[in-house]
């Protein structure tokens, strides 16, 4: 290989003959160099395409990382709304069953039920064989069946109100309903109407129905439910109690030796009220009995004599 050499100053030409290793040295060296500069840039322009991919990847998977993030956050959100949602029923149908438990136990006390026969302090009995082909209670089954539920404990619930309401109504005009006798045990001494007046021998009106117990101290009874309007001494009455029934009833207990109650008490049927005695226009120990209807005396009777409802 032969290499002229020119200066530009002079213009003189130098000629270089290389031989052997030295043109295989240049020829490699002319032809090698930019391969191997081309090589390098290719490696350095994609080292510099990785990075600008790589950094973009990663920006975009922060993104989808964020925007599940805030999905999830979502979701743990409405969930817990709907489990709070679910708690508040729960309670709700949790305190109507206590009052529906409350109003069973109250209709079975009216009713004279047996307590065996309806217990409402204790879990229905059930039972049966178990079911190889059941299934778990899926989510919207278990909604649908919740409200189900609560639709039969407001259908109930209307029914035993109902219920209630008319069995409370028989039970207070079974209670205010005037029946029997002002004591358990004495005779009729003295009837209703016109008699022969044991103090002046003179025939005199008799407004009420004496009741001789023998005896002072025997258990004077109202008989019905009311309220006591009077209960003290009075002229002629000796210490007496009255008792208003309601629906324009009242009775009056007279000549007895204690009084039990006081005026607005609210005595029931077969309450002890006050103890027999000899007090105030007395031959003896007896009981008094008036029955007043809408402030008129009347024959008590037909009350004495009448069949509790």
């Amino acid at each position: 290989m032969k290499i002229i050499i020119v200066d530009q100053k002079h213009g003189e030409t130098k000629s270089l003959v290389l031989k052997g290793w030295a043109r295989v040295a240049l020829s490699v060296c002319m032809l090698g160099v930019p391969v191997l500069l081309g090589y390098y840039g290719f490696h350095l322009s994609a080292l510099r395409n990785a990075d600008f991919y790589k950094d973009e990847a990663t920006q975009s998977w922060m993104d989808d990382l964020k925007s599940q993030k805030a999905e999830i956050d979502q979701i743990r959100q409405e969930t817990l709304a709907q489990l709070e949602a679910l708690t508040l029923r729960m309670a709700n149908l949790q305190a109507r069953l206590l009052r529906l438990d409350a109003l069973g136990q109250r209709l079975t006390d009216i009713s004279n039920i047996d307590d065996g026969e309806f217990d409402f302090t204790q879990a229905p009995a059930v039972g049966g064989p178990a079911d190889e082909t059941s299934v778990s209670v899926e989510v919207p089954d278990f909604l649908s069946n919740l409200n189900e539920l609560t639709r039969e404990i407001e259908d109930k619930q209307q029914q035993l109100e109902l219920l209630d309401s008319i069995l409370s109504e028989q039970l207070i005009q079974s209670n205010t309903y005037l029946s029997g006798r002002p004591i358990s045990k004495g005779w009729i001494s003295s009837p209703y109407g016109r008699r022969i007046d044991p103090f002046t021998g003179k025939q005199a009106w008799h407004q009420g129905i004496d009741f001789a117990t023998g005896r002072t101290g025997v258990n004077v009874q109202a008989v019905a439910s009311g309220v006591v309007t009077y209960s003290g001494e009075k002229q002629g009455y000796g210490n007496m109690v009255k008792i208003n029934h309601g629906n324009g009833y009242e009775t009056l207990y007279a000549h007895d030796e204690k009084l039990l109650v006081q005026p607005g008490d609210i005595v029931k049927k077969g309450q002890v009220i006050a103890l027999s005695g000899n007090s105030g226009r007395s031959t003896g120990p007896h009981v008094h009995f008036e029955v007043h209807k809408n402030g008129r005396v009347v024959d008590p009777a037909s009350y004495v004599h009448r069949t509790s409802r």
